[in-house]
């Protein structure tokens, strides 16, 4: 009877006694991290989001909206986002910390950035674009409603401008490195590439759910994910699937600047 083998722990090396015959190459890169502490990475995130919203949320409150509920407070786009970029700061900390426990390790080595060369980066932002018009006709065969709770993010300019600004930077950039910088070599190891890029794309399609309302809409965003898993797969790099990412959302943004007039009429947002 075969013995049970936790998923998220690394590999033993093999035996001195094992055959010297070379092992088929593993599908990614030697990681200096394991499942758990990509579990840990998750939890780290979410914990500092929610802690750190009620605190952002507290102190605009006293300073800027004295004469609001707290709870009103906490529901302003503009906390959530301020919220959302502190905990970036502190999740990237812990991920480097990871990264350096193992002495000589780089962290943009180790996450596999490898950024293209020469005017590959280009190539892979004009992907995105291509993949963004690609999914928009997908988009117009399922039912998603006309309103999703991502529009709160549109009610004044000054939020989409945020929103735009974080929706090309920061988001891209955490997201990258989380799925498929620390997620997907972890999944590919233990289950396979195949498995790996499906997995890391449905949990990629799981966070966008709650802005989504988890409607059809979620679906596109898996497909997001699948196609930036892929990249990730192929090319080995992480830089690559952050520009593709960088080329879909920046596509989306751009368009919704034009669409209202530089943000100033979002109310066609809903026409």
């Amino acid at each position: 009877m075969s013995s049970f083998q936790n998923p998220w722990s690394e590999p033993s090396p093999p035996s001195l006694n094992e055959s010297s015959t070379p092992a088929t190459p593993s599908p990614v890169e030697d990681l200096a991290w394991s499942g758990w502490d990509v579990l840990q990475i998750a939890v780290l995130t979410i914990v500092s989001i929610l802690v750190l919203a009620m605190l952002v949320g507290f102190a605009a409150q006293r300073l800027l909206y004295p004469h609001a509920a707290y709870l009103d407070v906490l529901k302003y786009p503009v906390v959530a986002v301020v919220a959302q970029l502190l905990a970036y700061v502190l999740v990237f900390a812990f991920m480097v910390l990871v990264i350096k426990r193992e002495p000589g390790r780089r962290f943009w080595k180790c996450i596999q950035w490898n950024w293209p060369a020469g005017t590959a980066g280009g190539t892979f932002l004009v992907c995105g674009t291509t993949m963004y018009f690609a999914l928009l006709g997908v988009g117009q065969l399922l039912p998603i409603p006309k309103h999703l709770p991502i529009d709160q993010f549109f009610r004044t300019a000054s939020e989409a401008t945020l929103l735009s600004i974080v929706s090309v930077t920061a988001a891209p950039l955490m997201e990258e490195l989380f799925f498929r910088g620390f997620l997907y070599p972890v999944l590919a190891r233990r289950l396979g590439t195949g498995a790996g890029v499906f997995l890391t794309a449905a949990m990629f399609g799981v966070l966008h759910g709650a802005q989504l309302g988890y409607s059809w809409a979620v679906l596109i965003i898996f497909l997001v994910g699948l196609a930036l898993t892929i990249v990730r797969a192929v090319t080995k790099s992480v830089a690559a699937s952050f520009l593709t990412h960088v080329g879909y959302n920046g596509t989306l943004s751009v368009l919704l600047f034009v669409a209202t007039d530089g943000f100033r009429h979002l109310e066609k947002l809903n026409q």
